[in-house]
């Protein structure tokens, strides 16, 4: 039998979102001008040095009209970076295994770790913008990947799974990735020691 991640009340990564009210045509215009401003912006830099100004300016708009539509950078970078986690949310609920329901919790946690690499390869910058000026346990997708470790370090019938579940998602922190990826570790060598671990920690022992 399955065993299904559990679903947070409010976790705003689940796949079903209720539908929002339609968007006036200028502010579909603004949206899409501040969300190609920032992401130019964030990728030539360091995210963290880019200012709501420097995206109003950058976008062509006022910052008034920026601040009504998003409060702060972290806002605007979650913004950018939802369309990539919402896809790898779906995959880990609906998708084939291991990445999907079907295979054994240390190949399902062994499979997402290593596709959290490659979002962080692809888009470490939105994740750095989106936890600037914020608390990384507060923001974005991370309730939604923690309940998924978790569960899954339940299902191995791991030890105190409460305890693993946020050191696993330690390695996962923009900072550290770019830290590594910095020193020249590759992402294959990243992946491969994730993989160790997830399998490591779901060993079952007599």
């Amino acid at each position: 039998m399955e065993t299904k991640e559990p679903e947070q009340p409010g976790d705003p990564a689940r796949p079903e979102e209720p539908k929002r009210p339609r968007e006036r045509a200028d502010a579909a215009r603004n949206r899409a001008k501040v969300l190609s401003a920032a992401a130019e912006l964030f990728a030539e830099g360091d995210p963290r040095a880019v200012t709501m100004e420097d995206i109003a300016r950058a976008a062509g708009i006022g910052r008034g009209t920026l601040y009504r539509r998003y409060p702060d950078i972290a806002s605007i970078a979650a913004a950018l970076l939802d369309e990539h986690e919402h896809a790898l949310q779906g995959e880990l609920l609906q998708g084939a295994p291991p990445l999907g329901p079907g295979a054994a919790p240390g190949e399902r946690l062994a499979a997402f770790l290593t596709a959290m690499i490659d979002l962080l390869e692809q888009h470490s910058h939105l994740v750095l913008g989106a936890e600037t000026g914020a608390e990384r346990f507060a923001v974005g997708a991370y309730g939604f990947w923690r309940a998924h470790v978790l569960a899954l370090l339940r299902e191995a019938g791991t030890s105190d799974p409460e305890a693993l579940a946020d050191t696993l998602l330690a390695p996962l922190a923009p900072e550290v990735f770019l830290h590594q990826r910095g020193r020249g570790i590759s992402t294959a060598r990243l992946k491969s020691a994730l993989t160790r671990l997830a399998h490591g920690v779901t060993a079952v022992t007599a």
